[in-house]
């Protein structure tokens, strides 16, 4: 590791041309540097333990046993080309609880011929975060077929992630710090004759050699050197452009090509001083394509059970596993983006830069490589995760014109075979996805079938237009059929599928005119209409500059309040009359221009009726006046009130003129305890009043008789007071004038042969 620290503070600046690569010794392109770029260095822990393998080399296994605290494991072994075709699995101990965990699959997958070539490149599971742990147990075991032998050199290696308080929750120091260099400790490494799998009480605490190194680090110097930071000659400087250029004290001087602009905003990212990069395990300097032709979308395996505020020790994690277990110049990726969005930088040289990754085998020379940390084999990625994907995506092929829904030529650095099958030849073009999934590179399942399944979201995210988008909600308005109606004031809501990220603005149309602008984080807007009848639409304009529509709604603007064509009016109705409680009948009719909602009555009770209704039952208190008030509303909210009063008056059969027999009788049952009753033929009852309706009220049985009814000496009716069941103070009889006047109202006996009797209990009439 001392090695390679002097490499990277000795290193001239350079450039040099390898295979159509750009390498830049010395200087990187640009990255966030917001306030988590002073933070220091964070130093992860990467410790490895030798498998013990059975006799017949087809299973091998580290016993259960205590360990240094470390969050991430791997296996990893000699030969970067070899596979393990069985399982590999693993179990730990909480640091927390001391909980051991059931079985662990890790993912066998990873192809650990993307840095082929280099020295001391092995092969690798995947790595899996488990957390802070101190404990450890492994079991491999080799395919079913019968030739099928584990590779040689298995081990375990172990990171301890260092902790970095305020960001993450890992083990070791803090990242929030003012800014400091990094002082690595000496390392010793561990004694070579000795096999931890062959004793369980050995705990898995040897340091992982660089590597690259040659050198024995027991014969090295044991002074230390600051890693690389902000301030060092070595590192470029950033012009106001952005451009980085190399700093005046290094010589001989060169220039990385200006970052080309994308057509899209760039994302937050969190750059790799934000997340704790120790720069000195990776001294190597970047390499760079000549473009970014293809985005591959990868998933890192291991749990989605993580908090993100350890996200950024997961990416230490995968660093410093990538590096120093697998041998590589520096994480594979070029972006990692967790669970809950957030962006992390990854391989050095500059994030808007086309560097040179590992992520792809036989296809990193045209592409960038972005991981979502997590597995998504049976669980798919959540919004937010997919969202900084697509946006990290059309931001990077944006810079070189690529559409992110569109397709490319990529050409095959290896032969072999792909997830589907797709045979490829070294050196031949083959037709991909601008975003495309691991597992359409060379055989792997990365990333997970439910992941691979949202590329087309993703794509759609990246290259708009915006999808979804619906007009929701009218506020100001009612919604009648298909139809909105208003008086003139309207806020419009609406909602969109794509995520508000991606889009730069949105419009409301009003008959296909713009009316209003909002930020692409906007649901609302409002509008003034005019009188009449509007087409309103939103438009929503996509971060590539695509443009999308809504479904037009249909908002008619009316002022004009309703009218009652009929105004309210007040008749008495049959039914049981009570002194606190005389039947009544409520009419009217409202009609509008527009289109009717409702019309409420609000005293003297409450009730809400359809526009199509025009009459309503109720009952009044006698002897006292009554105001019944109405309101119509159109569906624009205009209104229209009116009301009308009346005041029923019992007479009482005491009151009226007699002529013939009639006989006093008395029960509760009867309006004021007494009732007359007759059976006199032409006997009859006589009531004059003033009023503009009128209803008599008798008794009724099964024997009650007929009675003629005059009304101001005309016969108008023959009542049959029959009924099947006995019934008091029915009002049998009504009648109604348009105005008051003075009116007689006569009853007179039949007489009827075997039912003779009527029994009477007076008259109601409203004035």
């Amino acid at each position: 590791m001392r090695s390679r620290r002097r490499l990277w503070a000795t290193a001239a600046v350079a450039t040099t041309a390898v295979a159509g690569v750009l390498v830049f010794q010395g200087m990187t392109g640009s990255s966030d540097d917001s306030a988590d770029s002073k933070a220091g260095p964070v130093r992860a822990e990467v410790r490895e333990a030798a498998l013990k393998v059975s006799a017949d080399g087809s299973s091998a296994s580290l016993g259960r046993r205590d360990t240094a605290p470390f969050s991430m494991l791997g296996v990893t072994w000699t030969d970067p080309a070899a596979k393990v075709s069985g399982s590999v699995e693993v179990r730990t101990r909480s640091a927390a609880d001391g909980n051991w965990t059931s079985w662990l699959p890790l993912e066998t997958d990873l192809d650990g011929r993307t840095e082929t070539g280099r020295s001391g490149v092995r092969g690798a599971t995947e790595p899996r975060w488990v957390g802070p742990s101190n404990g450890v147990e492994v079991r491999v075991t080799a395919g079913d077929k019968v030739s099928a032998k584990l590779p040689a050199g298995l081990r375990l290696d172990t990171v301890a992630p260092g902790k970095t308080p305020g960001k993450d929750s890992g083990n070791g120091t803090a990242l929030n710090a003012d800014p400091a260099a990094f002082v690595a400790a000496d390392e010793n490494p561990a004694d070579p004759s000795t096999d931890p799998s062959a004793d369980p009480s050995v705990p898995v605490d040897s340091p992982t050699p660089e590597a690259s190194d040659t050198s024995s680090p027991a014969t090295e110097p044991t002074t230390s050197e600051p890693s690389p930071s902000t301030s060092d000659s070595q590192s470029p400087t950033v012009t106001e452009s952005g451009s980085p250029t190399a700093s005046a004290s290094t010589s001989p001087s060169a220039t990385l090509p200006a970052a080309p602009p994308s057509t899209v905003p760039r994302p937050p990212i969190t750059s790799r001083a934000g997340w704790g990069a120790d720069e000195s395990i990776s001294p190597e300097a970047p390499e760079y394509n000549d473009t970014v032709k293809a985005v591959f979308v990868h998933h890192t395996a291991g749990t989605n059970d993580y908090s993100c505020t350890d996200s950024p020790a997961i990416v230490r994690s995968l660093y410093a596993y990538h590096v120093q277990s697998n041998g590589w110049k520096d994480i594979g990726y070029n972006f990692v983006v967790d669970k809950c969005g957030t962006v992390f930088e990854g391989r050095k040289g500059g994030v808007d830069r086309p560097v040179l990754g590992a992520h792809t085998y036989g296809f990193n020379r045209e592409s960038a490589g972005i991981a979502v940390i997590g597995t998504y084999t049976d669980a798919g990625a959540p919004t937010a995760a997919l969202t900084s994907v697509a946006r990290v995506a059309a931001w990077k092929l944006g810079q070189y014109k690529v559409d992110p829904a569109g397709s490319t030529m990529l050409t095959a650095g290896a032969a072999g075979n792909n997830y589907a099958g797709t045979k490829f030849v070294s050196g031949t073009q083959y037709s991909f996805k601008t975003i495309s999934g691991h597992r359409d590179g060379y055989n792997t399942e990365c990333p997970g079938t439910k992941l691979y399944g949202q590329l087309p979201t993703i794509r759609s995210y990246a290259a708009g237009p915006v999808t979804g988008l619906t007009v929701k909600s009218m506020t100001g308005a009612t919604l009648s059929g298909t139809s909105y109606y208003t008086k003139s004031a309207i806020t419009v809501g609406w909602s969109a599928s794509t995520p508000s990220a991606f889009i730069s603005k949105y419009e409301l149309l009003v008959d296909g005119k713009s009316v209003a602008t909002t930020a692409g984080t906007a649901t609302s807007a409002k509008a003034t209409l005019g009188a009449g009848t509007h087409k309103i639409q939103v438009r929503a304009t996509h971060q590539s500059g695509k443009t999308a529509t809504s479904a037009v709604a249909t908002v008619i603007a009316d002022q004009t309040a309703p009218t009652f064509t009929t105004k309210p009016n007040l008749a008495l109705r049959t039914g049981t009359v009570n002194t606190t409680a005389v039947p009544l009948t409520l009419k009217w009719k409202a009609t509008d221009t527009a289109s009717l909602k409702e019309v409420r009555l609000t005293a003297p009770v409450a009730k809400t009726y359809g526009p199509t209704t025009t009459s309503a039952s109720h009952t009044a208190k006698s002897g006292v006046a009554t105001a019944w008030s109405m309101t119509a509303y159109d569906l624009a909210g205009n209104t229209a009130a009116t009301s009308v009063s009346g005041t029923p008056v019992i007479l009482q059969e005491t009151s009226a003129t007699k002529t013939g027999t009639w006989t006093t009788k008395s029960s509760s049952s009867y309006l004021g305890g007494k009732s007359y009753s007759s059976s006199s033929k032409s006997a009859s009852l006589t009531w004059t009043f003033t009023g503009r309706s009128a209803a008599w009220v008798v008794s009724r049985a099964s024997t009650s008789g007929q009675a003629y009814v005059y009304v101001d000496g005309t016969k108008v009716a023959t009542v049959d007071l029959k009924s099947s069941t006995t019934k008091y103070r029915d009002a049998l009889w009504t009648k109604s004038w348009s105005t008051s006047a003075k009116h007689t109202v006569k009853v007179v006996v039949v007489a009827t042969s075997g039912r003779p009797t009527i029994t009477t209990d007076g008259l109601v009439y409203l004035k």
